[in-house]
């Protein structure tokens, strides 16, 4: 039997654009042992999913950890994170490993000086260059994401039918403005229900405020995994690049998805490998200053934030309609 050692840290969707390659190793390796080191917070992420074995959660330092990692003695370390802390985890654990090509470098020089070009390759297919040598492959059967038992029941009563808006994200240059959000509301005129976590409840009740009626703030109210249950029951999910587009990817729901300061072409659009029709990209490709980062920051440095104030909302509302016409027509 072998034993493997996953390493990813963060963030929500980086770990769920993971599960591809931990189902891949666990149904494609005979008898193997497989366990996943990650940080406390995205545990749960993990807890529920039946290909690992055993989930390492990382609080403060790695080094709490590595007593309990060195008496695992692993067979083999696959780093899907690959920077100096998980770099520091396996030179400690002294075991073979493998990463995947990051292409911080390519990142830089098409950010900063528009110089170069990204490869065309998801990063789900980056991820399995790690696991090449294990003789894994990429079974394109797409993300995984599950539910226990206390996600089933949500302690708010949801619309028969509604559009799931994801209204928050890690960087604010991600995440489309609230009123561009209110306009794509007004012209669906469909039941809309606003996902977000605590930081984004006083944007959903913006929100909610400037819209008469239709329109459900969850923000702040659910857990992940409940979020995600409202993600699986919705119509079409309209999302900003962020951890929820990811998790409704997983769940194969058509996505909209948006795009400011950063790109597709970084290969975290949605993945959908089995049913791309149900994935509509919105960005302005005129800006000459877009990608301005890999990641994102806290305001536009140009202070224009031209890459989502420039976003047609009527024709984001269409798309979103578009994707409903054709999934009736399924």
């Amino acid at each position: 039997m072998k034993k493997i050692l996953l390493i990813r840290f963060s963030s929500i969707g980086d770990i769920v654009l993971t599960t591809p390659v931990i189902r891949c190793l666990k149904q494609q390796i005979p008898d193997v042992e497989l366990h996943v080191l990650t940080k406390s917070s995205n545990r749960n992420l993990l807890s529920s999913n039946p290909y690992i074995n055993k989930v390492y959660a990382l609080k403060d330092s790695w080094k709490d950890l590595l007593p309990e990692l060195k008496a695992e003695r692993y067979d083999f370390i696959v780093d899907l994170h690959k920077n100096f802390r998980s770099f520091r985890v396996k030179l400690s654990l002294h075991k073979p490993s493998a990463s995947f090509p990051k292409l911080d470098f390519q990142k830089f020089l098409y950010t900063k000086l528009k110089l170069g070009k990204l490869p065309d390759i998801h990063i789900v297919d980056r991820y399995f260059k790690a696991v090449e040598k294990l003789g894994v492959k990429n079974d394109g059967h797409g993300l995984d994401f599950f539910f226990d038992e206390n996600d089933m029941v949500l302690p708010l009563e949801l619309p028969e039918k509604y559009i799931a808006i994801v209204v928050g994200g890690q960087h604010s240059t991600k995440i489309l403005p609230a009123e561009k959000v209110v306009e794509v509301c007004r012209a669906l005129d469909f039941p809309v229900v606003l996902v977000g976590g605590k930081e984004e409840a006083v944007r959903g009740e913006l929100i909610c405020n400037a819209l008469e009626n239709g329109v459900l703030n969850t923000c702040g109210c659910f857990s992940i995994a409940q979020s995600a249950m409202v993600l699986k029951h919705a119509e079409v999910v309209l999302a900003n690049d962020t951890g929820m587009m990811h998790i409704a990817a997983a769940l194969c729901k058509p996505i909209v998805s948006v795009w400011g300061n950063t790109v597709p072409e970084f290969g975290m659009y949605p993945y959908l490998p089995t049913c791309p029709q149900r994935s509509c990209i919105v960005e302005n490709k005129a800006l000459k200053c877009r990608p301005c980062h890999k990641l994102g920051y806290k305001q536009c440095p140009k202070g224009h934030f031209a890459c989502m104030n420039t976003l047609d909302a009527n024709m984001i509302a269409g798309k979103i309609k578009e994707l409903m016409k054709n999934e009736k027509a399924e």
